[in-house]
């Protein structure tokens, strides 16, 4: 395997790793580079069944995501708007805090966005503090449990890329 090919999979990879923070199908960038990977070597170190387990759990990712986001907001009794609005402003909230901190203020970005959103939309529907309050720790919470579980599916995906191309 040529050595700048794979560093250019790692490059992107982690790239799709840090993409999660913007609410970003980062494991789909995964797939994609682990796709590019196995193209180049003829699908010999990467191979069609390995692939198939990354297209499986890059969509696992999304669905836990997804559902954990779901989850967290209706337990604290979030409006569906006030879902959407997590989900926007946790997308607004990572831009925004991208330069800040070496790009760690993308990810607090994320979650107070997402805790604002979910806020703010349940405040205006309800005109009333305490639920609002609630739905924006739901939203918070959801999209913590959501992201760290969907980074670990993708940082799974990169190490059995790794280890499909060492191994063979």
């Amino acid at each position: 395997m040529d050595y700048v090919i794979f560093f250019l999979f790692l490059l992107v990879s982690f790239f799709g790793l840090i993409s999660h923070v913007f609410g970003l199908p980062g494991n789909f960038i995964i797939l994609g580079a682990s796709i590019l990977l196995a193209w180049y070597g003829g699908f010999h170190d990467v191979t069609v069944t390995v692939l198939i387990v990354l297209i499986a759990l890059a969509l696992l990712g999304e669905l836990i995501e997804f559902v954990l986001g779901i989850y967290g907001a209706k337990k604290y009794k979030s409006s569906n708007k006030a879902v959407v609005g997590s989900i926007v402003f946790g997308i607004a909230g990572g831009i925004i805090g991208l330069p800040f901190f070496l790009g760690i203020g993308a990810v607090i970005g994320a979650f107070i966005g997402a805790f604002v959103g979910a806020f703010l939309v349940d405040l205006y529907i309800q005109k009333n503090v305490d639920s609002a309050m609630k739905s924006g720790w739901g939203a918070f919470l959801g999209r913590i449990g959501g992201s760290i579980s969907k980074a670990a599916l993708g940082m799974a995906m990169i190490v059995i890329t790794i280890v499909s191309v060492v191994r063979n």
